[in-house]
């Protein structure tokens, strides 16, 4: 089976029509969101149908939430508030419920599919450091948990002897004797230094993980964001990948 991994959209339509067109290319048996529809950026609505149309697993992100009004923005920075306060104004009654039955966390025989960290999603940590992934290894057995919510793509492997072993390659053959906590990055906002949106696709066959990047229209999305009103930078840092 080959399962596509997608997040962090953060209303950037441009960037999830760009990622939709390469997903034709390839053949995927099922999609999973990890989570950050909305936040930032000038299309939410538009946002919330694609993936509720495209993916078969949707988790919650705390965008998602805070957007939503369940969780609060007093912690987000002000320029994420302001996009948090601008969304919430623009969101559809329907795509806030949606949002709100989002849940935190979903899991199958081989993998975890979660927003931020397995042992404690609703809390929104981030998983940056050979620390921080093993206290989260801790919290699942299953060989695999995919993350999302840092933006920026990266690896976490332990082998048998325990020695963590942090990378971020394009390509990873999973091992039998390893377990993995894999980070597929953003699509609407990456912070890698790469503008291109970023997903992944994991083949439960061949056991390889493949980290793609698209190009897409990001002009477009910047112009829309600053026709709304939202904070030039969130424009800006479009085109920087950071």
């Amino acid at each position: 089976m080959r399962t596509a991994l997608l997040s962090d959209i953060h209303s950037n339509l441009e960037a999830l029509l760009a990622v939709i067109a390469d997903l034709r290319e390839e053949n995927i048996d099922t999609v999973v969101f990890l989570g950050d529809i909305v936040g930032y950026g000038a299309s939410p609505n538009e946002c919330i149908r694609l993936i509720d149309e495209l993916a078969d697993t949707i988790i919650a992100g705390n965008h998602d939430w805070a957007c939503a009004g369940k969780n609060t923005i007093q912690g987000f920075n002000p320029r994420a508030r302001a996009a948090a306060e601008w969304t919430r104004k623009k969101l559809t009654a329907e795509n806030r419920g949606f949002l709100l039955s989002l849940p935190l966390k979903e899991k199958n025989d081989d993998a975890v599919y979660v927003h931020a960290t397995p042992c404690f999603p609703e809390s929104w940590d981030y998983v940056t450091s050979r620390s921080e992934a093993k206290f989260c290894f801790e919290s699942f057995s299953a060989k695999l948990c995919f993350i999302g919510h840092s933006h920026i793509p990266a690896i976490f492997t332990l082998p048998p002897d325990r020695k963590m072993i942090a990378q971020s390659p394009d390509t990873l053959m999973i091992s039998d004797d390893s377990r993995h906590i894999i980070n597929c990055g953003s699509i609407g906002q990456p912070r890698d230094n790469n503008p291109m949106a970023a997903y992944g696709i994991y083949d439960s066959k061949k056991k390889i993980y493949v980290l793609k990047r698209v190009a897409y229209d990001i002009r477009t999305a910047q112009e829309k964001i600053l026709a709304a009103g939202l904070p030039d930078f969130l424009a800006k840092r479009l085109e920087l990948g950071r």
